[in-house]
């Protein structure tokens, strides 16, 4: 068996057609998306997902706005300048790019985002809808990670998902969201004690701890599908996931390549997220 490819690149263009649709929709509406981003710094891995964000935005007719500052700006002006983000009316997404400088509170700052703007879905408010299972705007990659099950037709109802990570960015979300399609969910991390026991079990394999080709087709059962959210650079510099793609190809049923797997996914629910922000002003008119 050779496992089927899942897309990313191919799932997220086709979502982001459906985005601009909706979008144009919104516009004879006299409602345009609008997203802001705030940059802090000059990491060169954030700009270059700040570019990708906005271009994205640009493609589909959103407006969207950077806003940057040098490393030395303090939390208080930080937060000044989400609180007017957040009253803004012509704004509908704010986010602000991580990592930050030491001296700020990351987490501050994510709670400073009104949660109706947080299309991140950092935000403690949007993290505690999503645990209730209430409608909320979701965690950008593992909202992406389920469209891509979701694409390929597997019904998630009562497969066994293991998890291998535990982030609150990817690990943690990607879990509840596949509980709450009634999966039965096994987290593992780097404390976890013989790690094949459990991915051995997984029908959905989830690879999200950043550790370059980790998971060998001795970690996986055959026809498991496998999700690698992992991006890393292998010792020729070339970039990577936390599956060994070659060998686990032959074993799993689906598998996501990287680059073109969830990457792309990540900044398209951003989009969704923003899309839905914006129609949710509409609702409260």
């Amino acid at each position: 068996m050779t496992a089927k490819l899942i897309n990313g690149k191919e799932i997220a263009r086709k979502k982001r057609i459906q985005v601009a649709n909706e979008v144009k929709k919104l516009k004879e509406m006299n409602v345009t998306p609008g997203l802001a981003v705030i940059l802090v710094g000059d990491n060169q891995a954030s700009r270059t997902y700040v570019r990708n964000k906005q271009k994205a935005c640009h493609e589909t007719g959103m407006h969207s706005e950077l806003i940057e500052y040098e490393d030395t700006i303090t939390e208080q002006e930080l937060i000044k300048k989400i609180t007017e983000l957040n009253e803004d009316p012509s704004i509908h997404g704010i986010l602000v790019q991580l990592p930050l400088p030491k001296h700020i509170n990351e987490i501050k700052m994510i709670e400073a985002i009104s949660p109706e703007k947080d299309v991140d879905g950092f935000h403690p408010i949007n993290i505690g809808r999503m645990m209730t299972g209430q409608d909320t705007l979701l965690p950008c990659t593992p909202y992406g990670v389920l469209e891509m099950i979701a694409e390929i037709d597997i019904d998630i109802t009562g497969k066994h998902a293991v998890i291998v990570g535990r982030s609150n960015i990817v690990g943690k979300p990607a879990g509840q969201l596949l509980l709450n399609k009634n999966a039965t969910v096994t987290y593992c991390h780097s404390k976890t004690k013989d790690l094949k026991a459990y991915t051995k079990q997984a029908d959905i394999l989830i690879a999200a701890v950043g550790k370059a080709n980790l998971i060998t087709s001795d970690h996986i059962k055959e026809g498991a599908v496998v999700i690698d959210v992992g991006m890393n650079r292998n010792e020729e510099g070339k970039l990577c996931g936390d599956v060994a793609f070659d060998e686990v190809k032959e074993k799993a049923s689906y598998i996501t390549p990287v680059p073109g797997g969830v990457g792309p996914m990540t900044i398209t629910m951003l989009l969704f997220n923003t899309l839905k922000a914006a129609k949710n002003t509409l609702n409260k008119e």
